[in-house]
This record gives C-alpha cells, structure tokens and sequence, in this order.
C-alpha cells in the first residue's frame, strides 16, 4: 500500500521528474541497445545457441521500441549522450573479452549482471511507473527471466571449466555495478526508486543466478563481497 500511496503522490509531468527520468529512460533504452549488440557477438561466439541468441537479440531491440514509446508518452528525451557514458566500463569490458574469445566472461557480463541489473531495476520501477510505462516494464521483466536463464543453463552445464574466468570476470565487473548504481541514486530517487532497495534487488538475482550455476553459498558471499567492497 506504500508503494501504491507513493504513485499517487508523484507528478509524472513536472519538471523535476522529466528531468531525471530523461536519464532513466535513457539508460534502460542504451542497456536493451546494449544487450541487442552483445546476443548478436555471442551468436557469433556460440555458433551451437546461435538461433537462440538471435532470438534473444530480437526481443532486446522490441524492449527498446517499448522504452522509446515511454519517453514519448511523457514527451521526454532520452539523454542517451549520458547513458552510452553510463555503460561505457561494461561496454569496454564485453568488446574485449569477445575480442579475445572470453566467452564465460561475455555471458557473466551480459546474462548475469546486465540482466539483473535490468530486473532489479524494473521490479522496482513498476510499483512507481506511470501506468502506460508500467505496462510496458511488467511484460519486458518477464521477458529478461528468460534471458537470465540462457546464461545460467549455460555455465551451468560449462561450470567446471568456466569457474575461474567466471572468478575473475566477477572480480573485474561487479564493482563497476555499484558505480553505475551510485551514479544514478539521485535521478532513481527523483522516479521513487530507493538505492538499497536496487542493491537488495540486484544481490538476490545475482546470487540465485550464481547459485543456479554451480556455486556455493559461501563462494557467492564471497563473490558479491566483491560489489560490497565498492559502494
């Protein structure tokens, strides 16, 4: 009822909200453009799941069609400048490691962190969305399950050999998370979206997500400590 209350206290057309929301907006659109650009690469990288990551790659380019229309339904640009910065480190970090073939990295980059940033974010947006952007968000959440669910099965299946790329990768990414997330706190205030409740979100998708692949609960507090050490 909190949550609901807190809707109905926002002004979605102020000049406040549409300014902040000019970078939220631009962020989810930039990380389905993101996420569209890195299935392609790993279809490329697995040529055995290449359908499949095509087919996912399609449904990211729709996730951002549906985005686009939320910006427009509040007649708000999209600072896309600042969000194409905002995933910049990510983004760096994906074209290398496909550069060199790194595909356990790749998969943690994108069907891992990506993707639980992206459900974090949404499952706490929707409570506090303006009910055409609701509506948009509650069917891409769904979709991103699925996405989720393409890099667990396959680390899982991989986990032996991929257990120290996917150390390391978690070393090297799960810090940048927290910067992201730091960056933004202000803006995901202005919509009513509280950090910690971002991070609880973003911790247990995570840790299910690396629990589902094979590794212990005291390998995944040690390996989310790794986000921790930087907020």
């Amino acid at each position: 009822m909190q949550q609901l209350a807190a809707q109905s206290e926002i002004d979605f057309h102020s000049e406040t909200y549409k300014d902040a929301y000019s970078r939220i907006n631009a962020i989810v659109i930039e990380g389905e453009q993101e996420a569209h650009e890195n299935y392609i690469k790993l279809a490329e990288l697995l040529p055995d799941s290449q359908d499949e990551l095509i087919r996912l790659s399609k449904m990211e380019s729709r996730h951002k069609k549906g985005f686009e229309a939320c910006g427009r339904n509040l007649q708000v640009t999209p600072d896309l400048k600042f969000a194409k910065e905002f995933f910049s480190s990510l983004h760096q970090n994906f074209q290398t490691a496909s550069a060199e073939g790194k595909v356990v990295t790749c998969l943690l980059i994108q069907s891992l962190i990506i993707e639980c940033f992206a459900i974090a974010a949404y499952n706490i947006y929707i409570p506090v969305a303006d009910d055409f952007a609701r509506k948009i968000t509650e069917g891409v959440v769904k979709d991103e399950y699925s996405h989720l669910n393409f890099g667990e099965v396959w680390l899982k299946e991989h986990f032996e050999e991929s257990k120290a790329e996917l150390e390391e990768a978690n070393r090297q990414n799960l810090p940048i998370v927290w910067k992201m997330l730091n960056s933004v706190a202000e803006d995901a205030h202005t919509l009513a979206m509280e950090k910690e409740a971002l991070v609880e979100d973003f911790m247990i998708q995570y840790g299910e997500a690396l629990s589902n692949i094979g590794f212990s609960t005291r390998d995944i507090m040690r390996l989310s400590a790794y986000g921790l050490a930087a907020a």
